[in-house]
């Protein structure tokens, strides 16, 4: 067995192809699929090896493929999210793609902060209109990238419990499977104090966040000026940065074999979008966030790139391998929980998104 890392670029999508060790690592192909476009978003199914890739053209707008075959070849997804005629929003971009607990069932986010629901695998999608109507909806603003909803988790545990980010509003959480959505924000510091006196509940610029599996209250939040640990499923946050260089970051990922170990990649700040000093380093905790400490990448000289939120990933190895690509170009993998990493063969494109599978 092998592992396949897709690497979506601005300009089209790379795959490389491992050994069984996972330490050597070889392109699929020189040329890219989908040449041209930007790759925005990766995700394999876990229930049939479906890869879905969100591309974007400032031509053509977005849209969804597919691949049944690991990515060696690819269809375009021809009823893909959309609003409906007559709404004045325009699909921007797809921001995500997730599968959910029932068979068939996709969840898609997209900007402007909206999300959508498949029941057949993709073939459809429905607006979410619980989430569409919440009472806030008129006063969400969106950030640097746009009113983007970019992270979609669902419960670990209970097939009706939803998680959705939306940059530059907050977390919401759905008991209900998204008929209805409250804002989980309590704690979290609004970027700008007087969007923390005018709205009380939004304008909470989420980044990132992840649920631990074995302890679905367990959450963790990469936030534009902070990042957070909730312990009650988002009901309320606490800042957990002993140790970090910066509060600013957007990756965000966890070992899902080790309790309490997260890794993210802090920079400078919003203004200065790379590595702090040029030091490319990742960022781990092994105790819950109460403390971290750098797992160094190892370049000789300054880097001062910096890393998406689409572009770090964990494989479903039993030794999880750890991968991240920046908007230099480079690709990066750590099988030994961030001790030691390798940069894998070649210079890319700015690197939006990342997904491994098995092959």
């Amino acid at each position: 067995m092998v592992t396949r890392l897709l690497v979506g670029t601005e300009k089209g999508l790379f795959m490389f192809d491992s050994d069984e060790s996972r330490r050597q690592w070889r392109l699929a192909s020189e040329e890219p699929a989908h040449k041209g476009w930007q790759i925005y978003a990766l995700y394999v199914d876990p229930r049939d090896q479906v890869l879905y890739a969100s591309l974007s053209n400032a031509f053509f707008g977005p849209h969804l493929q597919r691949s049944r075959d690991g990515g060696d070849s690819w269809e375009p997804v021809e009823a893909g999210p959309a609003f409906a005629k007559g709404d004045a929003r325009e699909l921007k971009q797809i921001w995500s793609v997730v599968a959910g607990h029932a068979p068939g069932v996709l969840w898609a986010g997209v900007s402007p902060g909206a999300l959508f629901r498949s029941d057949d695998g993709g073939d459809s999608w429905q607006l979410n209109e619980g989430l569409d109507a919440h009472p806030t909806r008129e006063s969400w603003a969106p950030g640097a990238g746009g009113l983007c909803l970019h992270t979609i988790v669902p419960d670990a545990s209970d097939p009706k419990r939803i998680f959705v980010g939306i940059s530059a509003v907050g977390i919401f959480r759905s008991d209900d499977g998204g008929q209805s959505w409250a804002i989980k924000n309590q704690g979290v510091s609004a970027v700008f104090e007087d969007e923390q006196r005018q709205h009380t509940e939004i304008f909470r610029c989420v980044h990132k966040f992840v649920q631990d599996p074995r302890d679905p209250n367990l959450l963790y939040q990469q936030n534009h000026i902070g990042v957070y640990r909730s312990n009650d499923a988002g009901d309320s946050w606490d800042r957990i940065e002993n140790g970090l260089p910066s509060e600013f970051g957007f990756p965000m990922v966890l070992n899902p074999h080790k309790p309490g170990t997260v890794f993210v990649i802090p920079q400078e700040s919003s203004q200065f979008r790379a590595f702090p000093e040029g030091r490319m380093a990742v960022y781990r905790t092994r105790n819950g966030g109460a403390s971290w400490a750098p797992t160094e990448v190892g370049l000789a000289s300054p880097s001062y790139s910096g890393v998406l939120r689409n572009s770090m990933i964990t494989d479903g190895a039993a030794e999880t391998g750890i991968y991240f690509g920046t908007t230099g170009g480079e690709v990066y993998a750590s099988i030994d929980d961030g001790e030691r990493w390798e940069r894998l063969p070649g210079s890319f494109p700015r690197i939006e998104s990342l997904a491994t599978l098995t092959r």
